[in-house]
């Protein structure tokens, strides 16, 4: 018999390695510090995982939210059957971007996505005539004076008086004790780039955790305005980022 063919070894693309030192982003920065190896998987060698049933949900719920922040800035009415008919077509559509492993249970996430979309709709601490400062913004500022690379993000939401939102879809209630600390890095970049953009502090980070439970539910988590210890924290770390991807070191 002919002795196993040896697995092709994954390379990183020319000039990735590069690149990714000149700009960072809170998703990164925390990929980074979570595994250094699946790092390298996604964006030095390319790697992506297939689309996943929980993240095709979360990505259509989230599209669903936009459209209603939009509508606010607007001062456009947004009812219930607007949004019910812009959620089948957004699952419709963000279906066709590749094949999802559903395992017999598209039907079964497709609800339960909707649910929390009602349920948020019910009982979101936004009003429903309160007009939003921005909504779904790219922004970015270039931290060189610090020593730094290019911070970029996008800021879901921006309530009055500068209180950034952020949604997001989970399985798990999250632990009321360690959220603040899990979500840091990514607060501590929106307070910066908040700043940096407006000339203005923050007035603190929300985290909008809808939950995916048997009884769907709806968690906030108000952060304050990004203190200069938390600043410095995040300034280390993305010096760490840049240092340990320049040397490759995944």
């Amino acid at each position: 018999e002919s002795p196993p063919a040896e697995p092709k070894p994954i390379s990183a693309r020319p000039g990735r390695v590069e690149d990714l030192v000149k700009t960072v982003s809170a998703s990164r920065l925390g990929l980074w510090q979570t595994c250094r190896l699946k790092f390298y998987y996604r964006y030095v060698a390319g790697l992506m995982k297939p689309p996943t049933g929980a993240r095709h949900a979360g990505r259509v719920v989230h599209a669903v939210l936009q459209a209603w922040s939009k509508a606010r800035w607007r001062k456009e009415s947004f009812p219930l059957e607007t949004s019910k008919a812009l959620f089948e077509t957004g699952w419709k559509d963000q279906g066709k971007e590749g094949m999802i492993d559903w395992e017999g249970e598209e039907e079964k996430q497709r609800r339960s996505a909707w649910s929390l979309l009602e349920l948020y709709f019910g009982q979101s601490p936004i009003p429903s005539d309160e007009k939003p400062e921005a909504v779904e913004v790219s922004v970015e500022t270039d931290l060189a004076r610090h020593g730094l690379p290019v911070l970029r993000g996008i800021l879901d939401l921006v309530r009055p008086q500068g209180r950034i939102v952020d949604f997001k879809t989970s399985a798990q209630t999250p632990n009321a004790e360690s959220v603040v600390h899990l979500h840091e890095t990514q607060t501590s970049c929106y307070s910066i780039l908040y700043r940096e953009c407006t000339g203005y502090m923050e007035g603190g980070v929300e985290l909008h955790h809808l939950v995916k439970t048997k009884q769907p539910k709806l968690v906030i988590t108000s952060v304050g305005p990004m203190d200069l210890r938390q600043r410095d924290r995040l300034f280390r770390s993305i010096e760490s980022y840049v240092e340990g991807v320049g040397r490759r070191d995944f």
